[in-house]
């Protein structure tokens, strides 16, 4: 399982807004792919100038795939932390 996460922050909220909503039909188009366990690029309920990064694919190779056609919208964040996480074990906890 990959597991992305982070976050970008923008210098304002209106940007942080139109951000979210310039990746919408992007996640969109992800959580169709074959692989995609979940993704997200939401408003962090905290900080307003925060977006939260989170995806979350079946193996490697469903991410790669993805990598290949993804093709985001250009967005110009004042700062962006986004890690990458492997893990071979999953457990349901629901």
């Amino acid at each position: 399982m990959i597991i992305i996460a982070g976050y970008s922050l923008m210098k304002t909220i209106e940007e942080r807004d139109a951000s979210v909503a310039a990746f919408a039909a992007m996640v969109e188009r992800a959580r169709k792919q074959d692989g995609c366990v979940d993704m997200a690029i939401t408003a962090d309920s905290i900080d307003p100038m925060r977006s939260n990064i989170l995806e979350i694919w079946r193996d490697e190779q469903a991410w790669k795939a993805w990598r290949k056609i993804a093709k985001g919208p250009r967005s110009r964040p004042r700062e962006i932390r986004v890690s990458l996480y492997r893990s071979e074990v999953v457990e349901n906890l629901a």
